[in-house]
């Protein structure tokens, strides 16, 4: 992958070129100002691509209460069904 090195300005005058270069030849940007990067514009991995967040994030939380527990009490339940 190569990576193009461009200033903030450059970028923000030709953005949408940069973005296709990005998305088709699958190059880096990097954005510079004052000569330091400040972000980088890079393509998406293929499995990421029209993935839902919800798959791409499965197996990676960490359970810290049991199975049992609740984050809401009874009260809460009842509130949020309506009740008083």
């Amino acid at each position: 992958m190569t990576t193009l090195a461009v200033s903030v300005t450059e970028f923000k005058t030709h953005c949408l070129d940069f973005i296709r270069q990005v998305e088709q030849v699958g190059d880096a940007v990097e954005l510079t100002r004052h000569g330091k990067v400040v972000a980088r514009l890079i393509p998406t991995t293929p499995a990421a691509q029209g993935t839902p967040a919800w798959q791409r994030l499965r197996g990676q939380g960490k359970l810290v209460a049991t199975p049992e527990e609740s984050v809401l009490d009874s009260e809460q339940f009842d509130a949020l069904r309506g009740h008083k």
